[in-house]
């Protein structure tokens, strides 16, 4: 049984299960849902002598609630179910949820209603949060065209509509690609037995597949010692899905800049960005601008040094974009004596997820209980009930799908199921999300074994995790992280800080079968190695970041090859011809448009977070406690800029962000 159910059981289980879901019931169940919610609406438009908080914004709320808790029970299942036709069933589904949200906001009466409330006396006396989601729900009108002619309003809706449409189908051809090279033994040279072992056989050939799944993308570039083989794959995953996708991003840029051009502004990125902290692209290129002569400085010193290693390898010193994991993974061995597979003997998964666990159970005052034998979409799904510690109060649930399989979600994210939220009959809803990862699979003869970037990843995504599960908001308008774009990405960077922690791994970092604690002088030269060409790997997401405002900008001539070209000069290494990396790259139709560069500046908010927690403890229970109220608590219902400034009992600044960087 594995280590973490120690997390006792309890008979505490959201109200759903998922082993009975059909592509038939994903369907009815969207409908039903729509259905439901299309009632509400209609009888909060009906015409009032009195409109009230309670009759025309309070069915607003329950309408995201109606909608997000069929988005979880169905249209979810098509990042996650086993099965292929449940799959596309639920991208069906999903396409439909994001399209009757569309035709909604679009509504002549619905904002009729909002107007006439929001000039009520009653209106003008709200308490902070209500008045906060109307200020907020008469933003979305004025988004949704509102305050234009009724030709242009119709024509920002059919184009706001087909990006939905776009959006799915996009995201769906990402993750139902499947590709692989072939490789023998000997072409894993670098790589340990173990490797070799997780890897299918081609029943044609007899060769072993090493496919684009990160468990096997990340291990091979990093350390397979065959240069053209590293080549060969790093060339698949930048090309997935380019010849659907490519189209898909052409038209998505169009409607996009077009939709802008009626709203009179100069492009997407203006427009998104009024509702986010930057609130213009002419701050974020400010922001860029500042860090790219110092990284730059730094990054070109970094790949002088790995040229060097490429020359005595293979007669040459250009490091190309399939080269510098596997020279920085040589470094580390080399400079600092971290061999990446000898650190995750020390990180067996359910080890790390105890540790994880225990660290956010003492900090922030919670306890974590598994939940036995959970209805769940596949054998590998785990379920947790979180508690208050001190009331044992129950708080949320979580799921946890950490492993890989055909046709899931590729990546690592965390996704919102029920919204938290004070219901009509004055009960609370505590919230339900799911953790979903692609980490090594165990086997019969060996445990998933973390390598220390996975780890980091995996405390990542769990502060994405207790934002979303720990806010108290009375409205799922603003439940968990539903905070400002550019702000949502902090809660999940500050907890990457306590893997770099030699007091905090210590703890819970111990060798899978011997079970001795990781050693002293191999955690210092972990640690010691963070900073080694960390120019190198910020210039990378610099370069996703400025490839997303650039395509979103006031220039809509750049054709995309210019955009890649151009931003692989920021990453200061050749683009590998051929290649069409946005492609597979979902944030672009992910919620992050205009938006990815929110990364980077959440990053500076995370590092200055924690700087109070180095200052009073790092597993301080009144600073993680402070932290729990002031931020994750608070979910969207105040400014990001507030929540900073009442934690840290201050003005947030770059500090921290800089000193890590080793930027003066």
């Amino acid at each position: 049984m594995p280590q973490a159910s120690r997390y006792r059981a309890r008979m505490t289980k959201p109200d759903f299960g998922y082993s009975s879901v059909t592509a038939d019931k994903v369907a009815q169940g969207i409908d039903d849902a729509i259905e439901e919610a299309q009632g509400i609406l209609e009888a909060m438009v009906a015409p009032r002598d009195d409109r009230t908080f309670e009759n025309t914004m309070l069915p607003l709320d329950r309408i995201a609630d109606v909608l997000s808790k069929a988005n979880a029970r169905y249209a979810f299942m098509g990042y996650v179910h086993p099965d292929k036709e449940i799959r596309s069933a639920a991208k069906t589904a999903e396409e439909k949820l994001e399209s009757f949200g569309v035709e909604m906001v679009f509504r002549d009466d619905l904002n009729a209603a909002v107007q006439e409330y929001a000039v009520t006396d009653e209106a003008t006396e709200l308490g902070a949060e209500r008045a906060r989601f109307v200020e907020f729900t008469l933003r979305d009108l004025r988004h949704a065209g509102h305050e234009l002619s009724p030709e242009a309003r119709a024509r920002v809706k059919e184009r706001t509509q087909r990006l939905v449409e776009l959006g799915v189908r996009f995201q769906e051809n990402i993750d139902e690609w499947e590709d692989h090279i072939l490789v023998t033994t000997d072409d894993l040279e670098g790589l340990p037995p173990s490797f070799a072992e997780s890897l299918e056989t081609d029943e044609d050939t007899g060769k072993l597949k090493v496919t684009l799944a990160y468990p096997h993308l990340i291990p091979f570039v990093e350390n397979a010692k065959r240069r053209d083989l590293r080549e060969q794959l790093s060339f698949k995953f930048n090309t997935q899905a380019v010849e659907a996708n490519r189209e898909i991003l052409e038209e998505a840029r169009r409607l996009r800049h077009e939709i802008a051009e009626e709203f009179g502004v100069p492009s997407w990125a203006h427009h998104r960005l009024e509702e986010r902290m930057a609130k213009d692209p002419e701050r974020v290129a400010s922001f860029y601008d500042g860090l790219i002569s110092p990284l730059t400085k730094q990054g070109e010193a970094d790949l002088s040094v790995m040229g060097e290693l490429l020359a005595e390898d293979a007669g040459e010193d250009q490091v190309q974009s399939w080269d510098w994991r596997f020279y920085d993974t040589q470094q580390r061995r080399t400079d600092y004596g971290v061999d990446p597979f000898e650190v995750a003997n020390y990180f067996p998964l359910d080890g790390v997820l105890d540790g994880m666990f225990d660290l956010v159970q003492e900090t922030f005052g919670l306890e974590f209980q598994e939940v036995a034998d959970p209805d769940v979409w596949h054998p590998d799904v785990r379920l947790f009930a979180i508690h208050d510690a001190g009331s044992k109060e129950l708080l949320a649930h979580f799921y946890l799908d950490l492993f890989p399989r055909e046709g899931k979600y590729g990546h690592a994210a965390e996704f919102p199921l029920v919204m938290s939220r004070r219901m009509e009959d004055g009960s609370y809803q505590n919230p339900v999300c799911a953790m979903v990862a692609n980490f090594t699979k165990p086997t019969a003869s060996a445990p998933s074994l973390l390598q220390h970037g996975e780890v980091e990843t995996l405390f990542h995504e769990f502060g994405h995790v207790l934002h979303q599960n720990l806010g108290r908001t009375e409205l799922a308008r603003f439940a968990g992280t539903s905070v400002e774009r550019d702000f949502v990405e902090a809660p999940s960077q500050i907890m990457q800080h306590w893997v770099w922690r030699a007091d905090v791994l210590r703890r819970f970092a111990r060798h899978h079968e011997t079970g001795e604690p990781i050693p002293d002088q191999l955690v210092e030269q972990l640690v010691a190695a963070r900073q080694l060409n960390v120019a190198i790997h910020q210039l990378r997401q610099l370069q996703y970041g400025w490839w997303d405002q650039t395509m979103h900008g006031t220039d809509v001539a750049l054709d995309f090859d210019h955009i890649l070209r151009e931003g692989a000069r920021l990453g200061l290494m050749p683009f590998h011809e051929g290649t069409f990396a946005l492609a597979s790259f979902g944030h672009l139709m992910g919620g992050y448009d205009a938006a990815y560069y929110g990364y980077m500046w959440s990053e500076v908010f995370g590092d200055d977070m924690f700087s109070r927690f180095e200052e009073e403890g790092v597993t301080n229970p009144a600073v993680g406690m402070a932290y729990r109220r002031e931020v994750l608590e608070r979910g969207g219902s105040v400014d990001a800029d507030d929540m900073l400034t009442a934690f840290l009992g201050r003005d947030p600044d770059n500090t921290a962000f800089l000193r890590k960087l080793g930027i003066e």
